[in-house]
Protein backbone atom coordinates (compact mmCIF):
# COMPACT_ATOMS: atom_id res chain seq x y z
CA UNK A 1 0.00 0.00 0.00
CA UNK A 2 1.06 3.43 -0.74
CA UNK A 3 1.64 6.28 1.44
CA UNK A 4 -0.93 9.39 1.45
CA UNK A 5 1.59 11.80 3.27
CA UNK A 6 1.88 15.64 2.54
CA UNK A 7 -0.65 18.45 0.80
CA UNK A 8 -3.05 17.27 -1.57
CA UNK A 9 -4.69 19.85 -3.55
CA UNK A 10 -8.23 19.21 -4.51
CA UNK A 11 -8.07 20.78 -7.98
CA UNK A 12 -10.56 23.83 -9.35
CA UNK A 13 -12.09 22.87 -12.82
CA UNK A 14 -11.55 25.60 -14.75
CA UNK A 15 -14.22 27.16 -17.10
CA UNK A 16 -14.39 29.37 -19.85
CA UNK A 17 -16.88 32.10 -20.24
CA UNK A 18 -18.86 30.43 -22.15
CA UNK A 19 -18.90 27.44 -19.63
CA UNK A 20 -16.68 24.63 -21.08
CA UNK A 21 -13.70 23.48 -19.56
CA UNK A 22 -10.71 25.84 -20.15
CA UNK A 23 -8.03 22.69 -21.29
CA UNK A 24 -5.68 25.17 -21.86
CA UNK A 25 -5.95 26.60 -17.91
CA UNK A 26 -5.94 22.98 -16.63
CA UNK A 27 -1.95 22.76 -17.73
CA UNK A 28 -1.54 26.11 -16.59
CA UNK A 29 -2.68 25.23 -13.15
CA UNK A 30 -0.69 21.83 -13.08
CA UNK A 31 2.64 23.37 -14.10
CA UNK A 32 2.50 26.00 -11.58
CA UNK A 33 1.22 23.46 -8.57
CA UNK A 34 4.44 21.18 -10.10
CA UNK A 35 6.62 23.68 -8.81
CA UNK A 36 5.79 23.40 -5.77
CA UNK A 37 6.25 20.04 -3.00
CA UNK A 38 2.28 19.32 -3.37
CA UNK A 39 2.30 15.70 -2.69
CA UNK A 40 -0.22 15.34 -5.41
CA UNK A 41 -4.11 15.86 -6.50
CA UNK A 42 -7.67 15.05 -6.08
CA UNK A 43 -9.53 15.50 -9.38
CA UNK A 44 -13.32 16.08 -9.99
CA UNK A 45 -13.48 15.92 -5.87
CA UNK A 46 -16.51 18.86 -4.87
CA UNK A 47 -14.14 21.33 -4.98
CA UNK A 48 -13.62 21.21 -8.42
CA UNK A 49 -17.52 21.16 -8.79
CA UNK A 50 -18.05 17.97 -9.88
CA UNK A 51 -21.65 18.22 -9.15
CA UNK A 52 -22.04 20.26 -11.80
CA UNK A 53 -19.68 18.30 -14.10
CA UNK A 54 -21.10 15.68 -16.82
CA UNK A 55 -19.33 11.95 -17.07
CA UNK A 56 -17.38 13.10 -19.80
CA UNK A 57 -16.41 15.78 -18.35
CA UNK A 58 -14.97 13.97 -15.43
CA UNK A 59 -13.33 12.00 -17.44
CA UNK A 60 -12.13 14.57 -19.56
CA UNK A 61 -10.57 16.15 -16.45
CA UNK A 62 -8.81 13.21 -15.46
CA UNK A 63 -7.41 12.89 -18.66
CA UNK A 64 -5.83 16.37 -19.00
CA UNK A 65 -4.76 16.70 -15.34
CA UNK A 66 -2.69 13.26 -15.76
CA UNK A 67 -0.98 14.63 -18.68
CA UNK A 68 0.30 17.69 -17.19
CA UNK A 69 1.28 16.39 -13.89
CA UNK A 70 4.91 15.65 -13.14
CA UNK A 71 6.02 12.38 -12.61
CA UNK A 72 5.93 11.33 -8.58
CA UNK A 73 3.18 13.18 -7.62
CA UNK A 74 0.22 11.12 -6.76
CA UNK A 75 -3.55 11.24 -8.59
CA UNK A 76 -6.75 10.60 -6.57
CA UNK A 77 -10.06 10.94 -8.55
CA UNK A 78 -12.91 11.91 -7.30
CA UNK A 79 -15.62 9.69 -8.48
CA UNK A 80 -18.39 9.44 -5.97
CA UNK A 81 -21.60 8.80 -6.98
CA UNK A 82 -25.28 8.13 -5.43
CA UNK A 83 -24.97 4.73 -6.59
CA UNK A 84 -22.44 1.73 -5.97
CA UNK A 85 -22.54 1.03 -9.59
CA UNK A 86 -22.09 4.65 -11.08
CA UNK A 87 -19.12 5.20 -8.43
CA UNK A 88 -17.40 1.86 -9.46
CA UNK A 89 -17.90 2.29 -13.29
CA UNK A 90 -16.46 5.97 -12.62
CA UNK A 91 -13.25 4.65 -10.27
CA UNK A 92 -12.70 2.10 -12.80
CA UNK A 93 -12.43 4.75 -15.62
CA UNK A 94 -9.78 6.61 -13.65
CA UNK A 95 -7.41 3.62 -12.80
CA UNK A 96 -7.64 3.28 -16.54
CA UNK A 97 -6.05 6.61 -17.10
CA UNK A 98 -3.14 6.17 -14.56
CA UNK A 99 -4.92 7.39 -11.10
CA UNK A 100 -3.46 5.90 -7.94
CA UNK A 101 -6.66 6.10 -5.74
CA UNK A 102 -10.64 6.90 -5.80
CA UNK A 103 -11.74 9.68 -3.34
CA UNK A 104 -15.23 8.74 -2.82
CA UNK A 105 -17.36 10.73 -0.69
CA UNK A 106 -19.94 9.77 1.72
CA UNK A 107 -23.43 9.01 -0.17
CA UNK A 108 -26.95 11.00 1.68
CA UNK A 109 -28.32 7.75 2.29
CA UNK A 110 -28.02 7.87 6.03
CA UNK A 111 -27.86 4.15 7.64
CA UNK A 112 -26.02 2.52 4.08
CA UNK A 113 -23.04 3.77 3.88
CA UNK A 114 -20.62 1.08 5.47
CA UNK A 115 -22.47 -1.22 2.88
CA UNK A 116 -21.94 1.49 0.31
CA UNK A 117 -18.13 1.86 1.15
CA UNK A 118 -17.10 -1.89 0.95
CA UNK A 119 -19.17 -2.54 -1.90
CA UNK A 120 -17.78 0.35 -3.94
CA UNK A 121 -14.08 -1.29 -2.41
CA UNK A 122 -14.84 -4.65 -3.66
CA UNK A 123 -15.67 -3.30 -7.58
CA UNK A 124 -13.11 -0.95 -7.78
CA UNK A 125 -9.61 -2.07 -9.93
CA UNK A 126 -7.89 0.93 -7.44
CA UNK A 127 -7.60 1.79 -3.43
CA UNK A 128 -10.24 3.63 -2.38
CA UNK A 129 -10.19 6.66 0.20
CA UNK A 130 -13.36 7.84 2.25
CA UNK A 131 -13.96 11.16 1.95
CA UNK A 132 -16.15 12.81 4.55
CA UNK A 133 -17.39 15.82 3.79
CA UNK A 134 -20.58 16.82 6.61
CA UNK A 135 -20.34 20.74 4.88
CA UNK A 136 -21.06 19.29 1.71
CA UNK A 137 -23.76 16.36 2.30
CA UNK A 138 -25.01 17.00 5.45
CA UNK A 139 -23.74 13.45 6.37
CA UNK A 140 -21.15 13.08 9.22
CA UNK A 141 -19.86 9.21 9.19
CA UNK A 142 -19.34 7.99 12.69
CA UNK A 143 -15.74 7.21 13.92
CA UNK A 144 -17.07 3.68 14.61
CA UNK A 145 -17.93 3.10 11.17
CA UNK A 146 -14.46 4.41 9.79
CA UNK A 147 -12.87 2.06 12.13
CA UNK A 148 -15.18 -0.96 10.90
CA UNK A 149 -14.43 -0.09 7.38
CA UNK A 150 -10.94 0.37 7.52
CA UNK A 151 -10.86 -3.13 8.23
CA UNK A 152 -11.29 -3.76 4.40
CA UNK A 153 -8.42 -4.55 2.10
CA UNK A 154 -9.03 -1.94 -0.54
CA UNK A 155 -10.20 1.12 1.81
CA UNK A 156 -6.91 2.50 2.85
CA UNK A 157 -7.55 5.82 4.11
CA UNK A 158 -10.15 8.65 5.04
CA UNK A 159 -10.35 12.23 4.13
CA UNK A 160 -11.87 13.53 6.99
CA UNK A 161 -13.21 17.21 6.67
CA UNK A 162 -16.06 17.06 9.81
CA UNK A 163 -12.92 19.39 11.60
CA UNK A 164 -13.75 17.72 14.51
CA UNK A 165 -10.44 17.06 17.09
CA UNK A 166 -12.03 14.97 19.32
CA UNK A 167 -13.46 12.71 15.84
CA UNK A 168 -9.95 12.62 14.25
CA UNK A 169 -8.20 11.83 17.56
CA UNK A 170 -10.59 8.74 18.32
CA UNK A 171 -10.43 7.53 15.15
CA UNK A 172 -6.38 7.15 15.19
CA UNK A 173 -6.55 4.89 18.24
CA UNK A 174 -9.50 2.77 16.96
CA UNK A 175 -8.41 2.08 12.66
CA UNK A 176 -6.64 -0.22 11.80
CA UNK A 177 -3.12 -0.66 12.01
CA UNK A 178 -1.76 1.22 8.34
CA UNK A 179 -4.78 2.79 7.69
CA UNK A 180 -4.08 6.48 7.04
CA UNK A 181 -6.38 9.38 8.37
CA UNK A 182 -6.22 12.50 6.05
CA UNK A 183 -7.69 16.20 7.24
CA UNK A 184 -9.62 17.66 5.15
CA UNK A 185 -10.16 21.15 7.34
CA UNK A 186 -7.96 24.01 6.85
CA UNK A 187 -8.51 25.15 10.15
CA UNK A 188 -7.31 22.34 12.20
CA UNK A 189 -4.68 21.47 10.31
CA UNK A 190 -1.66 21.83 12.28
CA UNK A 191 -3.38 20.24 15.50
CA UNK A 192 -4.59 17.17 13.39
CA UNK A 193 -1.32 16.18 11.85
CA UNK A 194 0.00 17.05 15.63
CA UNK A 195 -2.30 14.10 16.46
CA UNK A 196 -1.14 11.76 13.93
CA UNK A 197 -3.19 12.54 10.29
CA UNK A 198 -0.27 11.49 7.57
CA UNK A 199 -1.54 14.75 5.76
CA UNK A 200 -4.32 17.17 3.97
CA UNK A 201 -6.48 17.61 1.36
CA UNK A 202 -7.00 21.27 1.04
CA UNK A 203 -9.18 23.72 -0.79
CA UNK A 204 -6.78 26.11 0.30
CA UNK A 205 -3.84 24.73 -1.29
CA UNK A 206 -5.41 25.83 -4.80
CA UNK A 207 -3.95 29.33 -4.35
CA UNK A 208 -1.73 29.26 -1.36
CA UNK A 209 0.16 25.90 -1.75
CA UNK A 210 3.04 26.81 0.04
CA UNK A 211 1.25 28.06 3.05
CA UNK A 212 -0.15 24.83 3.57
CA UNK A 213 3.37 23.34 3.07
CA UNK A 214 5.01 25.54 5.16
CA UNK A 215 2.80 23.97 7.82
CA UNK A 216 3.50 20.38 6.55
CA UNK A 217 7.50 20.76 6.48
CA UNK A 218 7.10 22.53 9.79
CA UNK A 219 5.49 19.76 11.53
CA UNK A 220 7.34 16.90 9.83
CA UNK A 221 10.62 18.68 11.50
CA UNK A 222 8.92 19.15 14.92
CA UNK A 223 9.25 22.81 14.57
CA UNK A 224 6.00 23.34 16.27
CA UNK A 225 5.83 27.13 17.18
CA UNK A 226 6.38 27.91 13.11
CA UNK A 227 3.32 25.27 12.73
CA UNK A 228 1.27 27.34 15.21
CA UNK A 229 2.37 30.41 13.95
CA UNK A 230 1.76 29.83 10.06
CA UNK A 231 -1.56 27.81 11.24
CA UNK A 232 -2.52 30.89 12.24
CA UNK A 233 -1.83 33.00 9.67
CA UNK A 234 -4.12 30.98 6.94
CA UNK A 235 -6.59 31.25 9.27
CA UNK A 236 -8.86 33.66 8.34
CA UNK A 237 -7.89 33.68 4.48
CA UNK A 238 -9.10 29.79 4.59
CA UNK A 239 -12.31 30.67 6.43
CA UNK A 240 -13.30 33.16 3.41
CA UNK A 241 -12.58 30.65 0.93
CA UNK A 242 -14.23 27.79 1.99
CA UNK A 243 -16.20 28.09 5.11
CA UNK A 244 -18.00 31.83 3.99
CA UNK A 245 -17.63 32.41 0.16
CA UNK A 246 -16.84 28.48 -1.17
CA UNK A 247 -15.57 28.03 -4.46
CA UNK A 248 -16.33 31.23 -5.93
CA UNK A 249 -14.21 32.96 -2.93
CA UNK A 250 -11.51 30.25 -3.93
CA UNK A 251 -11.24 31.06 -7.44
CA UNK A 252 -10.97 34.64 -6.93
CA UNK A 253 -8.11 33.42 -5.03
CA UNK A 254 -6.36 32.00 -7.08
CA UNK A 255 -6.77 34.65 -9.85
CA UNK A 256 -5.16 37.03 -7.10
CA UNK A 257 -2.35 34.70 -6.57
CA UNK A 258 -1.23 33.41 -10.81
CA UNK A 259 -3.26 30.27 -10.47
CA UNK A 260 -6.59 30.35 -12.74
CA UNK A 261 -9.88 30.93 -11.09
CA UNK A 262 -12.23 31.40 -13.92
CA UNK A 263 -16.19 31.85 -13.13
CA UNK A 264 -17.78 28.95 -12.02
CA UNK A 265 -21.03 27.48 -12.98
CA UNK A 266 -24.24 27.99 -11.93
CA UNK A 267 -26.09 28.01 -9.48
CA UNK A 268 -22.82 29.41 -8.06
CA UNK A 269 -22.56 32.70 -8.61
CA UNK A 270 -20.21 35.69 -9.02
CA UNK A 271 -18.71 37.64 -6.11
CA UNK A 272 -19.64 40.76 -4.77
CA UNK A 273 -17.71 43.59 -5.19
CA UNK A 274 -16.75 43.83 -1.25
CA UNK A 275 -16.66 40.27 -0.91
CA UNK A 276 -13.43 40.33 -3.67
CA UNK A 277 -12.12 43.00 -1.17
CA UNK A 278 -12.75 40.90 1.83
CA UNK A 279 -10.71 38.10 0.53
CA UNK A 280 -7.80 40.78 -1.29
CA UNK A 281 -7.23 42.05 2.06
CA UNK A 282 -7.05 38.12 3.36
CA UNK A 283 -4.40 37.32 1.34
CA UNK A 284 -1.87 40.12 1.28
CA UNK A 285 0.90 38.59 2.61
CA UNK A 286 -0.25 35.11 1.84
CA UNK A 287 0.98 34.37 -1.76
CA UNK A 288 0.97 31.13 -4.33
Amino acid sequence: MFKLQGIFAPVTTPFDHNGEIYKAKVRHNAEKWNMVKLAGYVVCGSTGESFHLTTEEKIAMWGLTAEATEAGRLLLAGTGMESVRETVALTNQAAGLGYHAALVRTPYQTGEQELYFRAVADGAKIPVVIHNAPRVTGVDLAAESVAKLSEHPNIIAIDEGSGNLEKTERMLREVKKGFQVLVGSEQVLWPSLDLGATGAVLAFANAAPYACITIWEAHRTREREAARDWQDRIGPAAALVTAKYGIPGLKHAMDLNGYYGGPCRLPLGPLTPAAKLEIEQAFDGIRG
